[in-house]
């Protein structure tokens, strides 16, 4: 989920000069251009018609990100054996790159009740490797003025944009000591490779080398938790609980099998790791949501408000010293229909 902001290429000279790219990649004059994907960035994604080998353009507009980020770790991905898009030609400057084509097959759409556990295990396996074999050296941390950032999206675009709350003094300061907690918990973990957005519309379903991973360039070293409950609380899909906590704890063997975690850190001592982290992501996502309606006009990412809403409360209940916090949010969120915006 990129903060840069969403000003997405639609001028005529943009788009012209995005089909001359793919046409001169491809050696074929007549190709075509059909869009395939966008994220929440202002990147986007193309598909080149009229080639025998489906291909895709990213177009990632200059100002937009860093395209050096996407193509290191790209290279740190394949370098691990790992299923990331293949880079077939590029023009650096004018943000355009041509990729292979993992396909449609986003996880969001494939998973159900009868193959979540093989999509999954494939998907575990996937991180563990990326946990345990993927270059960290030189990526940004995942520190506590990183971590703070982030939180601080839920009181400015949730909180004080979305509700319209006015938080007093003494309502800051229970904020904040959460807010510590979350900090704390993060930074006492291993720290390896994070993707920072490891979940089901990031992940495509590709048969004989499953999972495709796309939208890495925001890899950072961080707590180990984090992309595991990227993955399985999910902010797009979810699933019982006592499966959610099955699948963290066969993930918490293979990484000690690994030798990528002590063998003092239990089964208790784990959940309450991914249970914070995962707390930590989901009230950043409250606000990101949000900040997506309120200044990218993308009003489809309110609908999944209620499901984020739903993790914090049901994480934050089961551990008293965030009971004054959560008491705050509920007061705060009231019956609020979640999904529907600001006048």
């Amino acid at each position: 989920m990129d903060a840069t902001p969403a000003v997405h290429p639609t001028l005529p000279e943009r788009s012209a000069a995005r089909l001359a790219f793919a046409r001169k990649a491809c050696g074929k004059g007549d190709a075509a251009l059909e869009a395939a994907s966008e994220d929440a960035s202002a990147r986007s994604y193309w598909r080149v018609r009229g080639t025998q080998v489906s291909v895709i353009v990213m177009d990632a507009p200059p100002g937009s990100g860093d395209l050096g980020a996407w193509l290191d770790v790209d290279a740190r991905l394949h370098a691990a054996g790992l299923n990331a898009p293949e880079v077939l030609a590029e023009d650096h400057a004018q943000g355009f790159l041509l990729l292979s084509d993992l396909g449609t097959r986003q996880y969001l759409s494939e998973l159900n009740d009868a193959n979540a556990d093989a999509l999954y295990a494939d998907a575990m396996t996937a991180l563990a490797t990326i946990q345990t074999c993927v270059d960290s050296g030189g990526l940004p941390h995942f520190d506590e003025p990183f971590i703070v950032r982030e939180l601080e999206l839920l009181p400015t675009w949730f909180l004080q944009k979305h509700l319209g709350v006015s938080i007093e003094c003494d309502e800051w300061d229970v904020v904040e000591v959460a807010f510590r907690l979350l900090v704390d918990n993060a930074q006492h973990q291993p720290q390896v490779f994070m993707h920072r957005d490891y979940h089901s519309r990031n992940l495509m379903h590709v048969p004989e080398h499953n999972p495709g991973i796309v939208d890495f360039q925001d890899a950072v070293l961080g707590p180990i938790t984090y992309d595991l409950v990227s993955l399985l609380r999910d902010c797009y899909i979810s699933w019982d609980d006592a499966r959610v906590r099955g699948w963290a704890e066969a993930h918490r063997l293979r990484l000690i099998d690994a030798g990528a975690l002590d063998t003092r850190i239990g089964a208790a001592h784990w959940q309450r790791w991914f249970d914070l982290t995962g707390l930590q992501r989901h009230l950043k996502v409250l606000g990101i949501f949000c900040r997506l309606w309120y200044r990218d006009g993308k009003r489809g990412y309110l609908q999944d408000l209620p499901r984020v809403w739903h993790y914090v409360r049901s994480v934050a209940s089961g551990y008293p010293e965030l009971h004054d916090f959560l008491a705050l949010l509920e007061r705060w969120v009231g019956g609020r229909d979640l999904t529907e915006p600001t006048a």
